[in-house]
């Protein structure tokens, strides 16, 4: 829209419209009836609790349409409510008793949020907005590390001069280093995917106060976690407050962040490899890379997605901060905090789009990466010292620096330094014919581990 304040919900709209069915204002009140359904459906299979009777196969089927038949305009009816009631989860609760009014519901309409608190409906509602979310991020994650893997795989004997501090240093391959950031992003994927998304459903101040006051002989701990853990299939959490803490929140949400972080990592890089030449892109027709200098090219897919990581770790990292704090038993400061939850998510799924997108337009120029090594011949200083070790000679790492350090090194220079030494031949040998492509040490034998991760 462009009228939009927001960039998510203007110019890139398009590029996180799967995630409006996990974050926003119908998505919460989807849930809303969800829980609020699935609280009544549980609560009628109690025996303890003959007044909520069970209920037949056809009434069972007609509440659960009310979540399967949820839409937009549905969430419109409950907005009107709440125009009136002026709280956003009662209008839930008056919506589904307005929606089985005249049916056989009715008889036990008045168990629809029976000793809830908002919190009870909203706690888990948001997890189960974050379950969805991590449905669409994670396969972005997913095909990232796909791509980069096969990449790697690609490439993995592919020589490049590698740079430390900026400076030529010992080659390694373009798999390798490709490698190491498959490794780096499933790690960090694992520790997203460990985090349990909690709930809990356990009244005004989590004591069951009011169940026990209306039946003291139901085990509404086991209830409640049949709710939670078999119906929505999230984890309960018996240690709270009015509210759910949010811990795994924060931890959910750094581990989304330390993703985002090794992302920003990687976009660098790749944007500097482009920058050197290492790897071109594919154009795309009619797409200018600047408004004065045709031939550019720009690597701006890496650039958005800097840009967007960077957003979104911004947020998550509020959320992270500013969830797990509340003042004794409840305050608001939460409530419209959460609200942005879908903002972190948003940013990270743009980024996510275009480091693909990205990824998906390079070419690699084998006879750059060849130029490069082969102007570099002064990285073999490394292996020739360290053979110099081996063999016992005295100050080797100096008498090398002497050799390269702010001079020139051309081939000839290195084939007459070695030819002097007093080194075992086998050793001389292989110093005679290494050249900075092939100094990659087992390179390639790494990116091949992989696998087994």
């Amino acid at each position: 829209m462009i009228t939009a304040i927001s960039p998510i919900d203007g110019r890139y709209a398009s590029k996180v419209s799967e995630l409006q069915g996990c974050f926003s204002e119908y998505a919460l009140m989807r849930n809303r009836v969800k829980v609020e359904v699935a609280w009544l459906l549980r609560i009628s299979t109690e025996r303890q609790i003959p007044e909520c009777r069970p209920l037949g196969a056809l009434e069972v089927d007609e509440l659960k349409a009310l979540v399967d038949n949820f839409s937009p305009q549905e969430a419109q009816r409950i907005k009107e409510i709440e125009a009136v009631t002026n709280h956003d989860v009662k209008a839930v609760e008056y919506y589904i008793k307005e929606k089985v009014a005249g049916t056989s519901i009715a008889s036990v309409a008045e168990f629809i949020h029976f000793a809830c608190t908002s919190e009870d409906i909203n706690n888990l509602s948001h997890a189960l907005m974050l379950k969805d979310g991590l449905e669409v991020i994670g396969a972005k994650q997913e095909g990232i590390i796909d791509l980069l893997w096969r990449q790697a795989e690609e490439f993995k004997e592919v020589p490049m001069l590698a740079r430390t501090h900026g400076q030529t240093a010992s080659p390694t391959t373009v798999g390798k280093e490709l490698a190491v950031f498959v490794a780096r992003l499933r790690q960090q994927k694992r520790r997203i995917d460990a985090v349990e998304l909690l709930g809990k459903l356990n009244g005004a101040v989590g004591n069951f106060n009011a169940h026990m006051a209306a039946y003291p002989d139901v085990d509404w701990l086991e209830l409640s976690r049949r709710l939670i853990e078999d119906d929505l299939k999230l984890t309960q959490n018996l240690f709270t407050t009015q509210i759910e803490p949010h811990d795994y929140m924060a931890e959910l949400f750094d581990a989304i962040s330390r993703w985002n972080t090794v992302l920003i990592d990687l976009n660098r890089d790749i944007w500097s490899y482009i920058s050197m030449g290492y790897f071109g892109q594919k154009t795309v027709k009619g797409e200018i890379g600047s408004s004065t200098m045709p031939h550019k090219v720009n690597p701006i897919d890496f650039e958005n997605s800097e840009g967007n990581c960077g957003l979104a770790n911004a947020i998550l990292h509020h959320l992270s901060a500013k969830l797990p704090v509340s003042r004794l038993q409840r305050d608001l400061t939460d409530s419209t905090v959460l609200r942005n939850m879908g903002v972190g998510f948003g940013y990270s799924l743009i980024a996510y789009q275009s480091t693909l997108k990205g990824l998906g337009k390079l070419k690699l120029n084998r006879g750059i990466l060849a130029r490069d090594l082969d102007n570099a011949w002064e990285v073999l200083a490394e292996p020739i010292q360290t053979v110099m070790r081996k063999a016992g000679i005295e100050n080797p790492y100096e008498k090398l620096k002497d050799l390269t350090r702010g001079q020139q090194i051309t081939p000839e220079v290195i084939a007459a330094f070695v030819a002097q030494l007093e080194i075992p031949e086998r050793d001389k040998s292989y110093l005679q014919n290494l050249t900075p492509a092939t100094y990659v040490g087992i390179a390639s034998t790494i990116v091949g581990k992989l696998k087994a991760m």
